[in-house]
């Protein structure tokens, strides 16, 4: 199938999920993780109606950034960021996904403050407490979010979370239940700089149980680009 005929096929499940859970499928945000795909396939999946693309690699979204890749449509940020890497992405990408740190969040005011702007980011939560994995554990959440309202250049959008890979997305289910209890939890806190509009978790193979739980941005690369194929492998 062309990139095209799978980001059809993804809306439509994206609008079968939302229907089962009495949701608009068009408040659902559809990211094309675009990892290893070159400008000409991120083009494409842009014209055949994604929202945004979400880069895992700073250098790629550079190269594909200076190709003009990613225009008509938003541009994401969704990997690890490493703080020394800070300066590549704020006021490049539109949304900054999986910041995981208090001292992360510094060094994003603090180049965003330099270049007066407002960077908006996501804090992501290590939802299954995985040693292998960065973020924010459930109990710590409050006071990250605490810590980024006193930062002026930077505004916090919502929560981001990837759980463990599973072969259904069924088995997800309980990570993501508890995703959306601590969201629910934290909307009903009041700051300046904290607005929880979005709740960023799913990917090809959960998405529509994420949804179900009140997802309302996806991160699909697989279901819309195929396979990636690693070198060496």
């Amino acid at each position: 199938m062309t990139i095209a005929e799978n980001v059809a096929a993804v809306r439509e499940r994206i609008a079968a999920a939302a229907a089962r859970a009495g949701r608009d499928p068009a408040e659902i945000v559809l990211v094309a993780a675009s990892k290893m795909n070159d400008a000409q396939r991120v083009r494409e999946a842009i014209a055949a109606g994604v929202d945004a693309c979400g880069e895992n690699r700073v250098q790629e979204l550079l190269e594909k950034n200076a190709q003009g890749a990613y225009e008509g449509a938003a541009l994401h940020f969704i990997g690890h960021l490493q703080k020394n890497k800070v300066k590549y992405v704020v006021g490049t990408a539109a949304l900054i996904h999986g910041v995981d740190s208090v001292p992360l969040l510094e060094a994003i005011d603090r180049t965003a403050a330099a270049r007066a702007l407002v960077q908006d980011v996501l804090l992501e939560i290590n939802i299954a407490a995985e040693p292998s994995k960065s973020g924010f554990a459930p109990e710590q959440l409050g006071a990250a979010i605490e810590a980024a309202s006193r930062l002026k250049s930077l505004r916090v959008r919502g929560l981001m979370a990837v759980p463990p890979i599973c072969v259904s997305g069924e088995q997800n289910l309980q990570y993501f239940e508890r995703m959306k209890q601590l969201f629910i939890d934290n909307c009903e806190k009041k700051y300046d700089n904290v607005r929880m509009d979005f709740m960023s978790m799913g990917m090809s193979g959960d998405y529509e149980t994420a949804i179900a739980c009140g997802s309302n941005m996806v991160r699909i690369g697989t279901a819309i680009f195929g396979e990636r194929h690693y070198p060496g492998k």
